[in-house]
């Protein structure tokens, strides 16, 4: 016969097992984007979506939020802009998500904004520059490091003040990008500081996203002769036209500052030394002082996946933000303890977000409220081999001074 104490304590484990069934049966927290996992923006999105499905995993192990598990659902968007509007009004109309994100890339994130504002959701996006300057949503996010009041001028500020500090001071400045979101919001900016400081202007021009032959654009600028070149494009572009740059030779004092791309590992193992002496923006490198025990342990684990995953070896750029990403939705499902989409908008506006990227909170317009971008430059880049680039000799922090590695080479013709 059993005793007294021995039914009470199966009792106890029936009623704790039973809890942990109707835990496990409750729906999970859907959490829908689009990502480009094909096409030119494939190679950072991939890595995006990896390191996010990290979090996915890790996040259920340890029972969900709010007694939930977390499901990603995802559509390739293949680095399509005209893609996102289906994918979008798919997920909120037909799946029915419980939380609405982008995918990579700015100009993935603005055909999204009509939709996500017309079902008044709030909308965490991963690295859109500057997007909400047009809409001025109250529930838009941005996980960017180009933040601050004035994100357009922030995006290329180190370039600018790396470029000023040199002797004598450069006087001319060419501009040129795709004719697309991202290339044009860059654009706008660099105008600004231009302007602030009396550079002038030789050369102001897009080329249609679809442009393969990039030579003709860099002779177009070498006979403008400028001191400084600000390219701002995307990665298919950004290769063209650093490959057309070496062709033709070009003359100038520094290249490059708004190349979405060269971050990327697979295209600096494909360019090689064709990347010395460009000065471009980054985000987050494991030598500088951004890096924290809690990204160097995610980069361990991001990294002894990566091969088998098919994406970005050394996962860098975008892979620490995307995981930053979720990280910031987590706490802030925590914070409003709910998925509702005010309770959400609240919280993100309202709280700190502790992150392996460093800490995070947002301004008003929904952009990080202080700006935090690198000026770097690729230096000592001798073969395709994708070990060197991790050395940090290869590529060299510039500004901001406090997390500065090492000086600049000098003018970039001399590379």
């Amino acid at each position: 016969m059993l005793t007294r104490r021995l039914v009470g304590a199966i009792l106890a484990v029936m009623v704790m097992l039973a809890g942990t069934f109707v835990a496990h049966a409750q729906a999970p927290i859907t959490i829908g984007f689009g990502m480009a996992l094909t096409g030119g923006l494939a190679p950072n999105g991939k890595g995006a979506l990896f390191a996010m499905q990290l979090w996915e995993r890790e996040t259920n192990a340890k029972g969900g939020l709010l007694g939930r598990p977390v499901k990603l659902i995802y559509y390739d968007d293949q680095s399509n802009p005209s893609t996102i509007p289906g994918i979008y009004t798919k997920l909120l109309d037909v799946d029915k998500v419980d939380i609405i994100m982008s995918g990579y890339g700015t100009n993935m994130i603005a055909p999204a904004m009509p939709i996500i504002i017309g079902h008044n959701r709030t909308f965490l996006a991963l690295f859109g520059l500057a997007i909400n300057t047009e809409f001025n949503y109250p529930k838009y996010f941005a996980l960017q490091p180009v933040g601050g009041p004035k994100p357009k001028e922030a995006f290329a500020r180190g370039f600018f003040s790396v470029a000023m500090q040199q002797t004598p001071k450069p006087e001319t400045l060419a501009i040129v990008g795709a004719d697309a979101e991202f290339p044009r919001n860059a654009m706008d900016g660099a105008r600004i500081i231009a302007k602030e400081l009396n550079l002038k202007i030789v050369y102001d021009k897009t080329y249609p996203p679809t442009t393969s032959d990039y030579s003709p654009i860099v002779r177009a600028i070498q006979a403008t002769s400028p001191d400084i070149v600000l390219v701002c494009s995307y990665p298919p572009d950004s290769v063209g036209m650093v490959r057309a740059a070496n062709e033709v030779g070009l003359k100038t004092k520094i290249f490059g500052g708004g190349m979405v791309g060269l971050q990327s590992t697979s295209i600096k193992v494909q360019l090689g030394s064709m990347l010395n002496g460009i000065v471009d923006y980054d985000y987050w490198l494991p030598w500088s002082k951004l890096a924290s025990p809690e990204s160097l342990e995610f980069l361990k684990k991001y990294q002894a996946e990566a091969p088998s995953m098919g994406v970005d070896a050394l996962g860098y750029y975008l892979p620490p933000f995307a995981y930053a990403y979720v990280q910031v939705l987590q706490q802030a499902i925590e914070a409003a303890n709910s998925v509702d989409d005010d309770k959400l908008a609240d919280a993100l506006r309202k709280g700190t977000f502790k992150t392996i990227v460093g800490d995070v909170k947002f301004g008003p317009n929904g952009e990080w409220l202080e700006p935090r971008v690198l000026a770097v430059q690729f230096q000592n880049v001798k073969s395709n081999d994708m070990e060197q680039f991790r050395d940090p000799k290869t590529e060299v922090i510039l500004w901001p001074p406090e997390l500065k590695t090492g000086d600049i080479e000098y003018p970039y013709s001399k590379q």
